[in-house]
């Protein structure tokens, strides 16, 4: 996660752009000045230096305001912007760019790629409809159909906030709406949002959170509640408000559950708090506390414990000889 602000903070180009007195240079087969638009037009083989970036595209422009300052430079028809710097290459790519050299916001709108290569490797790779660095609250806004793909994990979600510190250093990042996160050996987890601290290294999902599990086995656990959230240092998981599990015949349902796993880093004991319930065929248990297993398979019930056997001695002889009783 921390190595995904590196990538945005730099991918969408403005730091040095925005911030650095550098020199600017651009290169083009044409340039004109148009007096009624206020812009200057750069077109052909458009070449945008300054620093360690480059921007490359077929055609561009730079608005000025009314005091004939410098406002806005966008690029046109697929520009490639990128930066290499020892073993890595950051590049953008979208179907236009746009720097505001006032409010210091980039924009890259259309079929958006971002990508942080080590050596010819990539580590990062952000697609989005629409992507937006605001370089003075350090905050990256990806819009439309915004997918992350970072090592073993992918993500998906309608919209994404990624927010760094002054040093390019991750916060935090947020995925909202219709989000999944999906990691490899086939664990997904689904929410209407996502949000990870970087300090606190707690990923956290609110609404309609599902998270499902591949055991060893290949058998699938699955847990369904409010929220949900994840201790990265731990490997603890906790969820809350009416919490549902699956494994197998098992179906227990509680107000709160923590997970712990087995020393190989899989979901195993699974402890429900308050008044829970934990079903397997026509058998409920009822009681305060509940700690199911699943390896081995089992779950032990503890305060004030019920059972309900549903349909028991049921048959389809005479109405009067069915049911249990003491044959008075």
């Amino acid at each position: 996660m921390k190595k995904l602000l590196g990538i945005i903070t730099a991918v969408i180009l403005t730091a040095g752009l925005l911030v650095q007195a550098s020199d600017l240079v651009i290169e083009s087969k044409t340039q004109s000045y148009e007096e009624k638009e206020n812009k200057i037009k750069f077109d052909g083989d458009v070449k945008v230096t300054i620093d360690d970036l480059k921007v490359v595209g077929e055609s561009a422009d730079v608005s000025m305001d009314k005091d004939q300052k410098l406002d806005t430079a966008t690029f046109y028809d697929k520009p490639y912007a990128f930066e290499i710097k020892k073993n890595k290459k950051r590049e953008v790519k979208a179907n236009i760019l746009q720097l505001s050299l006032i409010t210091k916001v980039v924009k890259a709108q259309g079929d958006t790629q971002s990508i942080v290569f080590e050596g010819k490797t990539p580590v990062v790779v952000i697609n989005a409809d629409e992507q937006e660095y605001d370089t003075k609250t350090g905050v990256m806004t990806a819009n439309g159909a915004v997918t992350i793909l970072y090592k073993e994990l992918e993500t998906f979600s309608d919209k994404a906030k990624v927010k760094t510190n002054k040093n390019g250093d991750l916060k935090d990042i947020e995925l909202i709406g219709n989000a999944r996160i999906k990691q490899q050996g086939g664990n997904e987890s689904f929410a209407d949002r996502f949000f990870y601290n970087a300090g606190t290294k707690v990923l956290t999902a609110v609404g309609n959170t599902t998270s499902n599990a591949v055991m060893d086995d290949g058998k699938k656990l699955v847990l369904k509640s409010a929220r949900q959230e994840y201790i990265q240092d731990k490997n603890i998981f906790n969820a809350s408000g009416n919490v549902q599990v699956w494994y197998q015949d098992y179906h227990a349902v509680g107000p709160k559950i923590t997970v712990y796993p087995n020393k190989e880093g899989k979901p195993n004991e699974v402890y429900f708090t308050g008044r829970s319930s934990i079903t397997q065929g026509v058998r409920t248990i009822y009681a305060d506390k509940i700690r199911m297993t699943m390896s081995p398979k089992d779950f032990h019930a503890d305060g004030n414990t019920r059972t309900v056997i549903k349909n028991i001695g049921s048959n389809n002889g005479d109405k009067n000889d069915s049911g249990m009783g003491l044959g008075l």
